[in-house]
């Protein structure tokens, strides 16, 4: 426990000295209007640089990663066929997809997996 604590600390330090030693030496000290605003010809932009970001994408990725995280779920069933009755695991697989398949049917209905809206 001793040893454990004490690289702990050390590697502290050196992490500590090592953003020290950074924020002294860096060449960017001061962030003035001209650095930051994108460069169009010496004029002053249009527009942001940066473009809203859309909520309908992000939904989008979360539907992808429900259904992502329900295949790994769903794949360690065929490894448990062995141990228990098929009857069970067959049902428990059954209600998961179930659940799933209703939220994807209530995500379709309120609209939300519709691109253009």
């Amino acid at each position: 426990m001793k040893t454990v604590l004490i690289s702990f600390s050390i590697s502290l330090i050196i992490s500590m000295a090592l953003i020290m030693i950074s924020t002294l030496f860096s060449k960017k000290t001061i962030l003035d209007r001209e650095k930051a605003s994108p460069f169009e010809c010496g004029f002053d932009p249009k527009s942001t640089s940066r473009l809203p970001f859309s909520i309908r994408f992000f939904l989008i990725a979360i539907v992808f990663l429900i259904f992502d995280i329900e295949i790994s779920i769903l794949l360690p069933l065929g490894l448990t066929s062995g141990s228990l009755p098929p009857l069970i695991w067959l049902s428990g697989g059954a209600v998961f997809l179930m659940l799933v398949t209703l939220g994807l049917y209530y995500e379709w209905k309120e609209n939300t997996l519709d691109w253009i809206s």
